[in-house]
């Protein structure tokens, strides 16, 4: 069974009626559960759940010490170019959006990636846009050539792959894949990829598989909070981690909830997800997958980082640009546009003291390229 039959199994589900149908005592039982079944996922993600985040605070805090301990490891994601073929409704690189548009060359990913190792970081996150045709898989192996000298982990948020591709970059170099579903409610990502290879559902779907089959060591999914409601995409991206958990024993999987921020457009976020449901969320994934890695992003603001810190998170980016060359190719450009506008504006010196300062212990390096 791939993925897609699990969602279609489960995509008509009246979710109105199942969380009504919740009492407390279910969700006090799906706290304590260690079933990973989907009627404790959807316990957990109920509103009724909400009158018992205290609780789930505190099983999910126990279950990160358990697994992961008192670490968090810190990346930064480092953008190489901002052309896009896609028309996606909710962000600023919109291929019909009329912005100035950029890729390094060569020697300015060198200087790029000299700055950020030069902060300690050894992870880093390569972002492009989605251009096969501007930034294809050779100017992107030619860039891991160059990103080698400087990091012992590199992960690729770019255009969805084939399992040859993702060989092919696996073997250049790259460890970890970061890719968004954005939604996983068909009709929805119909409605918001209005143009563009992305708009293809269910190649997209199948990206994260076709990575791990090749032996990438960590993939990381994610839905885009606000374009649908949270609970049901939760929901989604739940069964679709742990699917990838049961299949790919050797991967390390992760999530990311990223909520949607303004940008460049006149997109209107359709459904507001507020911090309780932030909590709620890290904690209810927590607890429904112990192993699960979980992204927090410079998105979201440093007290509300720092807040949600020991529910479950286990990665957060520091030092971050979502400009091409942010770092120091072209951080002082006014017309280089940034992908979204970050809210936690903090070096990675200043993240770090932070962490030590609440007792963590800021992971810079967990992985050996070889």
């Amino acid at each position: 069974m791939s993925y897609y039959d699990l969602y279609l199994k489960y995509k008509d589900l009246d979710f109105e009626h199942i969380f009504s149908g919740f009492s407390s005592a279910d969700v006090l039982a799906a706290i304590d559960s260690k079933k990973q079944d989907t009627r404790q996922l959807l316990a957990l993600l109920s509103p009724l759940a909400e009158n018992y985040l205290e609780e789930m605070a505190q099983c999910a805090h126990n279950l990160s010490l358990q697994y992961f301990g008192k670490t968090i490891q810190l990346y930064t994601p480092m953008y190489l170019s901002n052309y896009c073929d896609n028309q996606c409704g909710y962000c600023g690189f919109n291929h019909n959006n009329q912005v100035s548009r950029r890729k390094l060359t060569l020697e300015e990913v060198e200087k790029e990636a000299s700055v950020i190792s030069s902060t300690g970081l050894e992870h880093i996150l390569i972002l492009t846009g989605e251009s096969q045709a501007m930034s294809p898989l050779s100017y992107i192996k030619d860039c891991l050539r160059i990103l080698k000298k400087y990091f012992s982990s590199i992960s690729i948020e770019i255009y969805a792959l084939t399992e040859s591709e993702y060989a092919e970059l696996i073997a250049s170099g790259v460890d970890g894949l970061t890719l968004y579903q954005e939604t996983y409610d068909q009709r929805v990502y119909s409605m918001v990829h209005k143009g563009g290879p992305k708009k293809d559902y269910l190649f997209r779907l199948g990206a994260p598989e076709r990575a791990a089959k090749n032996g990438i060591r960590n993939v990381n999914i994610g839905v885009l909070l606000g374009l649908n409601d949270w609970r049901k995409e939760v929901f989604f991206m739940g069964l679709h981690a742990k699917y990838l958990q049961d299949n790919f024993s050797s991967v390390e999987i992760g999530a990311s909830i990223p909520r949607l921020k303004a940008h460049l457009g006149d997109f209107k976020i359709p459904s507001e997800v507020s911090d309780q449901n932030m909590a709620q969320i890290i904690t209810a994934l927590r607890i429904f997958l112990p192993r699960l890695g979980i992204s927090l992003s410079t998105r979201e603001p440093a007290k509300l980082r720092e807040d949600l810190l020991p529910l479950g998170i286990t990665r957060i980016s520091a030092g971050s640009s979502t400009k091409v060359g942010g770092h120091a190719v072209a951080a002082d450009e006014s017309f280089n546009l940034a992908q979204f506008e970050i809210a936690d504006l903090r070096n990675v010196e200043e993240v770090k003291a932070m962490l030590t300062l609440k007792g963590y212990q800021p992971v810079l390096k967990d992985w050996m390229l070889i």
